[in-house]
């Protein structure tokens, strides 16, 4: 769709922006609320859960993908070595983000996985510069400082390095470097990725019912819906992700995606009552520093130098 962007980021389309912000917030919003949905599977293994999660993700992603019918793409998409072999790669890599996060959940350090969240931003600016070679200017400088800074007081100040944020944040931060060379959109290598790793999963989930270990079709059917639609809860927030980017400027979609992680942050600490020391309120106060400093930056950069001019762009 044809966009005509202003100075200031705002779309001439006023319903566009306010139909894009909606598609865009509510998948944050839902990403946000995710603790309390694996919370429910708490008594499931994590590995168990992800299985399913994958599984059947692939079937509601293929569902969405026959209504739109864009099952042309995907073959395009497998049809290409390069793209097949990179999909692959980010299959495992989100897998593992997928695992350490529901383990986190039901293990009580929703916390800890909110600050990962937090500081993904700041590790993707760290590996564009590492990897990419992208340049790192001062603003930028001063905000990863400012978060590792900010991990550094929570390491001392719990006595171990919080893996749990830093490996939601480096495998995320990794699997978003690799999707950017990935000639495919979200919805369409969610569907290969989880294509590739169906036949791990739906191995595991045969051998666990065949053990009689297995939660399907034993624990009632609270728990088989909620693994069911487990793969629903992975597909929709992304489809909608997808319907509002494609309507919204990358400083809006950055200021949003902060919503997830606030909303893992608030549960953790107002409905889980996780512990929040001092510790805790020094590095997510350097962490959040951080983050509006390179928001700052974000906008200062995306906004043209000539105050009327406008930009036409493919949305």
């Amino acid at each position: 769709m044809k966009a005509l962007w202003t100075y200031d980021g705002a779309v001439s389309q006023e319903g566009t922006v306010r139909t894009g912000v909606f598609y865009a917030a509510s998948a944050f919003v839902m990403w946000g609320l995710f603790p309390v949905y694996w919370k429910a599977l708490g008594a499931v293994p994590a590995l168990e859960v992800v299985a399913h999660r994958t599984a059947w993700g692939l079937v509601f992603v293929a569902l969405w993908v026959t209504v739109r019918r864009r099952w042309g793409e995907v073959r395009a998409a497998v049809r290409n070595p390069r793209t097949l072999a990179m999909l692959a790669g980010t299959a495992a890599v989100v897998s593992v983000n997928w695992l350490l996060f529901v383990w986190a959940v039901v293990n009580d350090h929703v916390t800890e996985a909110s600050l990962g969240y937090f500081i993904n931003p700041l590790v993707t600016v760290l590996l564009g510069v590492v990897v990419l070679k992208e340049r790192l200017n001062r603003p930028r400088a001063i905000a990863v400082i400012l978060a590792g800074v900010g991990v550094v007081v929570m390491t001392l100040g719990i006595g171990r390095l919080p893996w749990v944020a830093v490996g939601l944040a480096l495998s995320f931060g990794l699997y978003g470097l690799a999707r950017k060379t990935v000639a495919a959109d979200a919805v369409i290598g969610l569907l290969v990725e989880t294509a590739i790793l169906t036949p791990l999963a739906g191995g595991y989930i045969v051998v666990l019912g065949l053990a009689g270990s297995g939660v399907m079709g034993r624990a009632g059917f609270s728990a088989d819906a909620l693994l069911i639609l487990g793969g629903a809860v992975t597909a929709v927030p992304l489809v909608l992700f997808t319907l509002g980017a494609r309507r919204l400027p990358l400083s809006t979609v950055g200021m949003l995606q902060y919503l997830a992680p606030t909303g893992q942050f608030l549960l953790a600490v107002f409905v889980y009552r996780e512990p929040f020391s001092t510790i805790h309120a020094v590095s997510f106060s350097l962490i959040w520093s951080a983050l509006g400093i390179l928001t700052w930056d974000l906008h200062r950069r995306l906004r043209p130098r000539h105050p009327h001019s406008r930009l036409t762009g493919n949305r």
